[in-house]
């Protein structure tokens, strides 16, 4: 039991925890927006609700009171759409309001040794294209 306690008390297994249930919150903020922006921006050129585009591939389709197919065969191919809509939004928005602005944090937190050691490889490049440049003539 020590060990199994050690293992779910690692950082990387509660970390991974968090990251679970943010994202699952996350992902309800994500279809609200899809489903009160998004789908009423569609809305404007066909119906609000992208689910409901779907083609009859071997028909004639025919659909139940409870939403089964009873005859031919239905390509649900809005839901597919609306799917990759959510997963763009979502990716877009992790992009651009998590990993950028981290990037940049990091970018800023550089400790002097780093700028440092970034600033002598630069000047080593340069002496080194000067270098490069003033004996070319020569050969």
């Amino acid at each position: 039991m020590k060990g199994f306690k050690e293992f779910l008390l690692r950082g990387n297994v509660v970390e991974l925890a968090v990251a679970v249930v943010i994202g699952a919150a996350f992902t309800n903020i994500i279809n609200a927006f899809v489903k009160g922006v998004i789908n009423p921006i569609i809305g404007v050129f066909g119906t609000k609700d992208l689910g409901a585009y779907s083609s009859c591939l071997k028909g004639p389709c025919e659909v139940g009171p409870a939403g089964e197919v009873t005859s031919g065969v239905l390509i649900l191919w809005g839901s597919v759409l609306s799917a990759a809509l959510q997963f763009l939004i979502t990716a877009a928005v992790v992009y651009f309001v998590l990993i950028v602005p981290m990037i940049r944090m990091a970018a800023r937190r550089k400790s002097p040794t780093e700028a440092a050691a970034e600033a002598e490889a630069k000047e080593v490049q340069l002496l080194t294209e000067i270098r490069d440049a003033l004996v070319a003539p020569l050969r």
